[in-house]
């Protein structure tokens, strides 16, 4: 039976960070992998399949809207829809391929097969042929992520009642779908599939998109998704969904209880994600769950077994990889003797929409519950140079500063290179600079990084130059 310093069990961005940082630090470490390739949900079938197809059908849909404004003409343009599939594949297996070769470069062992605890110190592992592995480690770290979830009436069949794991890999273009769910899966699925023809209907049992957001964001995407085709409707609740063979059938209720309905080629259900931990044994072991079936832990990220710990989606929060990678770093540097830190209120959130929606910090309606006191500074996209001259004049800068001491709170954007935008309003928060710090810094010219200035010039109490 091998012996191990450290063990993780899950290859996902959590997973393989936790693996990588272990085996840099000179621990003999393990990962378990239940599936054929390295990368869990966001590598395979989340983050960066999807925003494979974001971008493809970003240009796509560029080219038939504005290509001929930048004088761009063409006389046959057509979508092919398997090369769209076939690339995003593509770029799924680069990434995993990177992965596999990480793990031999830092000499991490790699056992495929779906891991569960004999007790806190022994892990079996099943392998596809069925034979098992048995292994010791003086240390686990679980990282399992998560699953989609559903609600009640709503069978997934993944045939016409689909997940965004089987809507990446339809390698078809759908006349029409409806997405229950208006948050950060939804809203980039129905990018996706609008942008290539398909006839997209939202039904959000909120009363805004991404309502976990500052609500300014959410109204601003409505009216953009709005204007680009997508049906959105609002407080609505679903309540079941039936597979008609060649279509299938969502059916709700509005906000005044008037039963509705809508049969469209595949349902997509987009409600969020669950913690996994089936399988784990973990009843072998000293480990607790939270009544929402996240694993326990302190505030060193230890569960109730003390020297197993647990990171990422299985433990709740906001469910991003990069969260996870945060917390792997942390777990495996304060094994190590280090003291790290995470500001979870310093941790960005991305909307791959295009524009993209980006935010850190308190929401304005957060701040409100709070009760605290804060200034706006806001500022357009459509007045900034290279937003008019790129032609993308949607959206929005807003900055919520302390009025006393101008400290930032929180940044919200909705416009183009929002994802990366917001990376410079994330050290702003984290090393606690001022608005007016922020404000009176250089900024290359012309940029969409000059929206961000204005909008920190406005909350320091000084007057905009370009308004």
């Amino acid at each position: 039976m091998e012996t191990f310093d450290i063990t993780v069990i899950g290859s996902g961005p959590g997973g393989y960070v936790a693996a990588i940082r272990s085996a840099q630090l000179g621990y003999k470490t393990a990962i378990i992998e239940k599936y054929n390739t390295l990368g869990g949900t966001c590598t395979n079938v989340g983050c960066i399949p999807t925003k494979a197809l974001l971008d493809s059908t970003h240009h796509y849909a560029d080219a038939l809207s504005s290509f001929r404004a930048h004088g761009i003409e063409y006389s046959d343009l057509r979508l092919n829809v398997e090369q769209l599939f076939k690339r995003k594949s593509e770029v799924v297996t680069k990434n995993t391929q990177g992965l596999d070769f990480l793990m031999r470069k830092n000499k991490i062992t790699v056992f495929r097969g779906s891991g569960s605890f004999v007790n806190t110190e022994t892990l079996k592992i099943v392998h596809d042929d069925h034979i098992e592995t048995v292994i010791n480690s003086d240390k686990f770290i679980i990282a399992t992520g998560s699953k989609p979830s559903s609600i009640p009436g709503i069978t997934v069949d993944k045939k016409r009642i689909i997940t965004s794991t089987e809507a990446l890999a339809l390698q078809e273009k759908p006349a029409s779908i409806v997405i229950i769910g208006g948050g950060v899966i939804g809203v980039e699925m129905a990018s996706i599939f609008n942008r290539i023809g398909t006839r997209v209907t939202i039904l959000e049992y909120a009363d805004n998109l991404i309502a976990t957001m500052d609500s300014e964001l959410g109204k601003a995407l409505t009216k953009i998704l709005t204007k680009e085709g997508v049906e959105i409707k609002l407080q609505q609740a679903v309540y079941k969904a039936e597979n008609l063979a060649g279509t299938a059938k969502v059916y709700f209720k509005n906000k005044q209880g008037k039963e509705q309905d809508l049969t469209a080629d595949y349902i997509l259900v987009a409600v969020g994600r669950k913690p996994y931990v089936t399988g784990l044994g973990l009843e072998n072991t000293n480990v607790e769950l939270n009544n929402n079936g996240t694993v326990k832990v302190n505030e060193l990220l230890q569960t109730t077994a003390p020297n197993i710990y647990a990171i990422g989606d299985v433990i709740g929060g906001a469910m991003l990889a990069h969260k996870a990678e945060e917390e792997a770093v942390f777990v495996v540097e304060r094994i190590h003797g280090q003291k790290p830190h995470i500001n979870y209120d310093r941790i960005p959130s991305v909307v791959y929409t295009w524009p993209e929606v980006a935010s850190v910090g308190a929401t304005e309606e957060q701040l409100k519950k709070q009760g605290v006191e804060y200034t706006i500074g806001k500022f357009p996209f459509s007045v900034n140079a290279r937003a008019r001259a790129g032609m993308e004049t949607e959206g929005f800068v807003k900055v919520l500063s302390d009025p006393k001491y101008g400290e930032l709170l929180g940044v919200h954007i909705i416009g183009a290179r929002a994802a990366d935008l917001i990376a410079q309003a994330v050290v702003g928060l984290e090393y606690e600079v001022t608005a007016n710090g922020m404000a009176t810094m250089s900024y290359a010219h012309p940029t969409y990084s000059e929206v961000i200035k204005e909008a920190y010039t406005i909350a320091s109490g000084r007057p905009s130059l370009n308004i």
